[in-house]
């Protein structure tokens, strides 16, 4: 993990290269040309230039060794330049990471110090035309290829889609079956038999090369097998979702601040009806407030999340995913408001806030969509809540009124209210059934997340109070105003988890009109609802704190 000064010095070495090589009027035409800006793209992952990717590399193959918190601050700050540039720089990372998790020392010496020493550019080669992210449905082969008894290679065939960096990359890590399972391969470019279609016309992201793989007999040695033994490749992959999800929830986080941070200087500028619509509660309380809310409570989770795998509790995929689900869809929906707040400017391609928001659409995409995002939530809690007999989310209740004891203004008790709900909820479930129905199992998953990033940013909250939140952690707002945006964001949850699971689990046959009142009651709507009290003075100090408005701080009803 780097010091909190070298982390400093790399994000501002970042912010000088992209004010210098990559401003706005570059980004945007580089965007109407749909072109990927390699040498941008290599000099950024050149080491007596910029040298990103050495963030990224072990030190004992000439990196930097930074862990998760420092990914994520670094993944924010990339996206807050331009999410296709971000994204031909996490190819590399992508591509890298089952040689980091699984190689042979001599493999990960190597190709990792390829990528220090070289700035050697890889792309991940997983996604198939037909499977998408379904790693367990390739059809990408690689037979054995024998001599003298042995084996001594592969023949690999099949194709690959999607695949950012797919037209530029020096290197390839694919993952293709054997007779003895799904493995990753190295593959090099010009490698007989391989080769790659044109860039895809993308809707967003057009900063970056994606493009589609086609494999035709393309031998490989037996040293390009990741970690010499096939048939592990689908555990390689999975050691380091928790990790990758992360670096995407981050940039959903960086692009939806980068939209907003434009919303927001331009509406002080902009007269309407004699005033600034910054000082219009329309704009502000609808447009602004609610995204920033929604963009903090995902941070709290992902710095949560990226403080635990640095401490060595694992690769967390779950949380991962919890992460991912909540950040993109915040930062599409911040980047969508953004338009709106612009009005007929946010709507031309000569205002960044359009690419923005076409650029952070694919957040919700790659790396596992919004809703394999929900389904994995949903299943792995499912099995927490049926392990410990309904409790699990009572007991997390329990942490967050004992949070709410010492600190009474971080919206802690509000964050008890969602998850008593979410844990009634699911035992109803049990109960009926109701999780043979895949809806069910989907809003399960958006309740979940909702609720723990709640609990999350409640914890932000208190550490701000306290004087315990990590020294890298973005100190954007103090804690007054960490406090307001956890009730804010708190309030949403306890509603929209007692709201819509009663709707879901009436709509699913889960209830009849009998149990309905008694169900009511175990959702605690009155509290909910008691909760929703000093809504709008919280909205409108978190409005004067954005605008660096005098404002008393409000407290918690």
């Amino acid at each position: 993990m780097l010091a909190s000064k070298t982390l400093k010095l790399s994000l501002k070495s970042l912010k000088e290269f992209a004010k210098k090589r990559l401003p706005d009027e570059t980004l945007i035409d580089l965007d109407e040309r749909d072109e990927c800006p390699l040498e941008i793209v290599r000099d950024m992952c050149n080491p007596d230039k910029l040298g990103i990717q050495l963030l990224f590399i072990p030190e004992e193959f000439g990196g930097m060794g930074g862990g998760s918190f420092d990914v994520y601050c670094v993944c924010e700050e990339m996206a807050r330049i331009d999410l296709g540039v971000a994204t031909s720089v996490l190819a590399t990372f992508l591509g890298s990471d089952p040689i980091t998790v699984g190689a042979t020392a001599e493999q990960k010496k190597i190709w990792l110090s390829r990528i220090a020493n070289e700035g050697l550019l890889f792309a991940y080669g997983a996604t198939e035309p037909e499977a998408g992210s379904d790693l367990g449905a390739l059809r990408t082969t690689a037979d054995p290829v024998m001599q003298d008894g042995r084996v001594v290679g592969y023949k690999i065939n099949g194709n690959k889609q999607w695949i950012s960096n797919g037209g530029i990359a020096d290197a390839y890590t694919i993952l293709a079956n054997t007779p003895s399972g799904p493995s990753w391969f190295i593959v090099e470019k010009g490698t007989k038999g391989f080769t790659h279609d044109e860039a895809e016309d993308k809707h967003g992201i057009r900063l970056s090369n994606t493009a589609a793989l086609a494999f035709s007999d393309v031998y490989v040695d037996c040293d390009r097998l990741i970690g010499g033994v096939p048939g592990q490749g689908l555990i390689q992959a999975q050691a380091v979702f928790g990790y990758t999800r992360l670096m995407v929830a981050a940039f959903g986080l960086g692009a939806g601040w980068a939209a907003l941070d434009r919303a927001i200087p331009y509406s002080t500028k902009r007269i309407q009806g004699g005033a600034p619509l910054s000082e219009k509660q329309g704009y502000t309380h609808k447009l602004i407030v609610p995204h920033v809310a929604k963009l903090e409570a995902a941070r709290a989770y992902i710095e949560e999340t990226a403080e635990r795998i640095d401490a060595g509790e694992g690769s967390l995929n779950t949380e991962g995913a919890i992460a991912k689900y909540m950040a993109t869809e915040a930062g599409n929906q911040a980047a969508d408001a953004s338009i709106q707040a612009l009005g007929g400017y946010g709507y031309t391609h000569e205002y960044m806030v359009e690419k923005i928001s076409r650029d952070v659409r694919i957040t919700t995409i790659y790396e596992g969509t919004s809703e394999i995002m929900e389904m994995t939530i949903s299943r792995d809690r499912w099995q927490l809540h049926l392990k410990t007999r309904g409790q699990h989310y009572h007991d997390r209740a329990r942490e967050s009124e004992a949070l709410h004891s010492q600190h009474p203004n971080v919206g802690a008790e509000i964050a008890a209210l969602a998850y008593h709900a979410l844990a009634e909820l699911m035992e109803r479930a049990r109960l009926a059934r109701l999780t043979r129905y895949q809806h069910i199992l989907l809003r399960l998953g958006e309740w979940i997340a909702y609720a723990e990033c709640a609990g999350s940013l409640a914890r932000r909250a208190a550490g701000s109070a306290a004087g315990t939140l990590h020294e890298k952690a973005n100190r954007r707002f103090d804690a007054a105003a960490l406090g307001a945006l956890s009730r804010i964001f708190a309030r949403d949850a306890a509603l929209r988890v007692a709201e819509e699971g009663l709707r879901w689990l009436s709509g699913a046959g889960g209830i009849n009109e009998a149990e309905l009142s008694a169900l009511e009651a175990s959702l605690q709507f009155p509290a909910v609802h008691r909760a929703q009290a000093g809504l709008l003075s919280d909205m409108e100090f978190i409005a004067d704190v954005l605008y660096s408005r005098t404002a008393k701080p409000a407290l918690a009803a």
